[in-house]
């Protein structure tokens, strides 16, 4: 008698690594919600529809129909699923602690996307420091450089960068800055070893003083409940008048009012922006301001990165099935994910 396969729930859409995802579905029957709501899901759900997947494969923009992956969804999902691959790097989308507390063990895309969210990184840096914004928009409006000219702008060599967050995209970005000659100061919950902090040529130093010796700063940390406003008014006090701000992290990890507030009064010259406390909606504050370079969330926004990050996810899917484990576990989960194999 034939093994019965295992099913794989499907949230979101292929649009890139097919071939792989068709080697996944002849390991496991594939099962793709009908909701089109978060509603219509839960009560999917609800209904043992789901029963017998053990992993699900999920993209960012599937909470558009299921929502947040919180306590409420967790606690409706298959009493079979035990793996969640996460298309992404960043993973605030999810619950780790609701996820945990049903034994749930979460994945996601963390190297895939350094190199391209690091280069908008620098398109952002640069941008920001030449003041183009300002003339980019009054090209636009047939005024060619705009009457006032605008600021004069500033270079990048010998300006100090301070990374907030030296994880793979904080270092992928540390190399590719000192390739326009600036200077790598980093902070990070954890000290990188000295072999890396060679090879990114960069200096550690506590939060204040990397944020006391910025012309740039970067962030580059998680969205997390202890991240959330890590950057507020207190932290624009302690900042070089006219330090330019980049986020390409999540948008809550900096306090957008006190932003608005720091770009008027001078403390911050310039900011450049890939990420929102609350995208697609953006602080008015913001949209009228015109020293603000502002991307709409486009960091990974590339055919090749876009390719990798499918197949990575995927890959964990792949170990889920095979192996019952994943290649590229959360953080949270990494001390007990052992303990949780084979049960």
């Amino acid at each position: 008698m034939a093994a019965t396969k295992q099913k794989v729930l499907l949230l979101g859409e292929i649009d890139h690594a097919h071939e792989t995802w068709a080697e996944i579905s002849e390991m496991a029957d594939v099962v793709v919600p009908k909701a089109t709501t978060r509603e219509e899901f839960l009560a999917e759900c609800r209904s043992g529809a789901f029963e017998g997947a053990t992993a699900a494969y999920r993209t960012f923009d599937s909470a558009h129909t299921t929502g947040k992956v919180d306590e409420e969804l967790v606690a409706v999902l298959p009493a079979s699923l035990r793996f969640i691959c996460h298309n992404g790097a960043g993973y605030d989308q999810i619950s780790i602690p609701a996820c945990t507390a049903r034994s749930i063990l979460v994945s996601n895309t963390p190297s895939a996307v350094d190199d391209s969210t690091a280069d908008i990184n620098i398109f952002l840096i640069l941008g920001a420091l030449r003041n183009l914004p300002v003339s980019m928009a009054s090209l636009r409006e047939g005024k060619w450089r705009g009457s006032p000219l605008p600021a004069l702008g500033h270079d990048p060599q010998g300006k100090v960068l301070g990374i907030l967050g030296m994880g793979g995209i904080g270092r992928n970005l540390a190399r590719k800055a000192l390739a326009f000659g600036m200077k790598i100061r980093y902070h990070n919950r954890t000290r990188l070893s000295a072999e890396l902090e060679k090879e990114c040529e960069a200096e550690y130093v506590d939060f204040d003083t990397l944020l006391a010796e910025s012309d740039v700063l970067s962030l580059n940390l998680p969205l997390n409940p202890n991240t959330r406003h890590t950057i507020s008014t207190p932290q624009f006090a302690k900042m070089k008048k006219g330090i330019v701000i980049v986020n390409t992290a999540r948008g809550a990890v900096m306090d957008e009012a006190a932003l608005v507030a720091a770009l008027a009064d001078g403390t911050v010259a310039s900011a450049g922006l890939d990420v929102y406390e609350e995208e697609p909606k953006i602080n008015p504050g913001l949209l009228g301001n015109p020293a603000v370079l502002l991307v709409p969330h486009m960091g990974t926004w590339t055919v090749e990165t876009a390719t990798k990050m499918e197949a990575w996810a995927m890959g964990n899917v792949k170990a889920a099935l095979a192996e019952a484990k994943l290649v590229s576990i959360v953080p949270e989960q990494r001390d007990i994910a052992e303990l949780w194999v084979g049960k």
